[in-house]
């Protein structure tokens, strides 16, 4: 089953462009199923090696009789998880039992699509055996282990036998249990996993609803049930086979599951596993858009796991901790780079809604087909100035962002890039998403960026003392712990309103409210919105080292003292002339400062240097 993987030109060059077409995603499946049966070989060859060789001999066997069986297994959404789990963080020993006997409810799977003969023993958990792509076993009481057996058919109708003629019996202590004669279908004590079936225009998807893997997370279908979400499934797969053909045949060579989420307090949780392609991991999304535009997304975090198997896009060092638009907290390098290739996908849904759609349907589409190209602009500047490129990932880079200069990420719309109906509209919607950019980066480096203390008070001194400021001082990035919150409900609020506006409010006005309330958040965010829409000095401070700029309007506001006789009386601390001051100084001293407005409206890779 392993064998050579080489990545083509073309197909690396398609990929970077945001797409690559059923071939390429072949490509990185085949690549992907040897990656796992390297790690399979790594896992037995480590400690759990004894608890998995009885599961790994039964996987050999159903490859002799049916290879497709077991290729099926390997490249389903539970075997990669199994498999980083096992080598990464195997509880053996520490009282949980070894992730490497869990590899026996994968093979049973392989026996039962094989009808190949098997007897193996799986672990049981609080009452329930987990056979991840066939179901559940519920009600097992105080087994810590169950034998499952699994037997070609007897003659036809005979008792117990199923239908693709195999038998499954789960035998404890308690007794014995014989799945249905169907296992997708419910039974005492037999929860199965349902199959969602989409066809439109002789494309097919079918994707497992995964309720049944150990490895990902709990999973909850009492919201909606299986006949929920093949409806939805297939006015999904309709909008995408329609509007985005080549995307919808990716998606049938390489979707392969659905995880169901429980639902977050607001809109809608996906994820997708770097370890288990693709799979993905969605709350319910409760309208087809919603899911289709899901399946866009978390795809594409598929595709670049699987190609970085390959190539090597960035080298360590540079930024560890860096802003992405699109999150609320910050994001190493490879996470940065995920998330604007997954934009593409976004980016691609947007573009055909805009030109699609009519009256208040096509206004918000546009707005988030704009935004959506703002978020990958930004994160492409982000990655120009603190990522350490390789040759490849330069390459990549720059073929990413002429996807988004193009302005046609699927090439399957009408190319219009729905950017509000005439240039000025589109300027107008333009100006409204960069305000929320700006304002959304300042609030970002308020809550997570911490200005060097030595560095403020060398500042505040040169300030006082009416002298330049020289190069600005490093920031500290923090990292985040726990759960994560956006910027909150104030910051919506004024982006919200930012639609609606022609203008900012002025930058004047702005700085007069930080100056009455240097400590509110949101007074800082609307001074960095205008400030860089009326072009004013400073503005990219303002905006990408706001904590710098509050840290010494602060310092300097609580260190008022009366000048000496004879002297003039020191300059009024003002965040907007403290920001046109540091960045005085750090041209001065040949530093950069941030990314313009200006920036943003253009692919950033084209003049930027990829390793700065």
């Amino acid at each position: 089953m392993i064998g050579p993987c080489v990545l083509p030109d073309d197909v690396f060059d398609a990929l970077a462009a945001g797409e690559g077409g059923r071939s390429a995603v072949l490509l990185l499946l085949r690549a992907r199923r040897s990656r796992n049966l390297l790690l399979l070989r790594r896992a037995l060859d480590g400690p759990c090696g004894a608890a998995a060789e009885a599961a790994a001999d039964l996987l050999a066997g159903v490859e002799r009789v049916d290879p497709e069986a077991a290729r099926s297994v390997v490249d389903g959404p539970a075997f990669g998880t199994w498999a980083a789990r096992t080598l990464r963080d195997c509880p053996a020993h520490r009282g949980g039992g070894c992730a490497g006997r869990d590899l026996a409810a994968l093979a049973v799977l392989a026996a039962v699509r094989a009808a190949h003969p098997a007897r193996i023993t799986v672990p049981v958990r609080e009452g329930r055996l987990a056979l991840p792509g066939l179901g559940t076993v519920t009600g097992l009481g105080e087994a810590r282990e169950a034998l499952v057996v699994v037997e070609a058919a007897g003659p036809e109708g005979a008792p117990g036998t199923s239908a693709g003629g195999r038998r499954v019996r789960v035998l404890t202590a308690a007794g014995v249990r014989v799945l249905p004669r169907d296992p997708s279908r419910p039974g005492h004590g037999w929860q199965p996993v349902a199959v969602l079936d989409a066809r439109h225009r002789g494309l097919t998807l079918r994707l497992p609803l995964e309720t049944a893997a150990p490895e990902l997370p709990a999973l909850e279908t009492a919201s909606a049930g299986p006949a929920a979400w093949r409806e939805l499934l297939r006015q999904a797969w309709e909008l995408l086979v329609e509007n985005h053909p080549r995307r919808a045949e990716e998606l049938a060579a390489g979707l392969n599951g659905i995880v169901p989420l429980p639902a977050p307090a607001r809109g809608v949780a996906s994820a997708t596993s770097r370890h288990a392609f693709g799979t993905v991991l969605t709350s319910w999304p409760a309208d087809p858009e919603r899911l289709a535009l899901t399946l866009l997304h978390e795809f594409q975090h598929s595709k670049l796991s699987a190609l970085s198997d390959l190539v090597t896009l960035y080298e360590p060092g540079g930024g560890p901790r860096l802003y992405a638009p699109w999150r609320p907290d910050p994001r190493p390098p490879g996470g940065l780079l995920q998330g604007i290739y997954a934009h593409l996908g976004d980016l691609a849904f947007w573009q055909d809604r805009s030109g699609s759609r009519h009256g208040p349907a096509q206004a918000d589409a546009a707005w988030r087909l704009a935004q959506t190209r703002a978020h990958v602009e930004r994160g492409l500047t982000e990655v120009a100035a603190h990522v350490r490129l390789t040759a490849l990932g330069t390459r990549f880079l720059d073929r990413l962002a002429r996807t988004v200069r193009d302005g046609d990420g699927d090439g399957d719309g009408d190319g219009d890039g729905g950017r509000g109906g005439g240039a000025g509209g589109g300027e107008r919607l333009a100006r409204a998403v960069a305000r929320v950019q700006a304002g959304d980066e300042a609030v970002w480096r308020l809550r997570w960026a911490a200005a060097d203390d030595a560095g403020t008070g060398r500042l505040a001194a040169l300030w006082r003392s009416g002298r330049p400021a020289g190069a600005l001082p490093a920031a500290d990035v923090r990292a985040a712990t726990g759960a994560v919150a956006g910027p909150g409900p104030e910051f919506g609020r004024w982006a919200a309103r930012q639609r609606g506006a022609e203008r900012a409010r002025p930058a004047r006005e702005a700085a007069d409210v930080v100056l009455a309330a240097p400590h509110r958040t949101q007074g800082w965010a609307e001074l960095a919105a205008a400030a860089a829409e009326e072009g004013r000095p400073g503005a990219d401070v303002l905006r990408t080292r706001t904590e710098l700029v509050h840290a010494l309007l602060l310092r300097l506001t609580a260190q008022r003292t009366a000048p000496p006789p004879g002297t003039d009386p020191p300059r009024t601390p003002d965040p907007l002339s403290l920001a046109a001051w540091l960045t005085d100084g750090a041209a001065e001293a040949g530093q950069k400062t941030g990314v313009s407005m200006s920036q943003n409206a253009r692919s950033p890779l084209a003049k930027t240097s990829a390793t700065g």
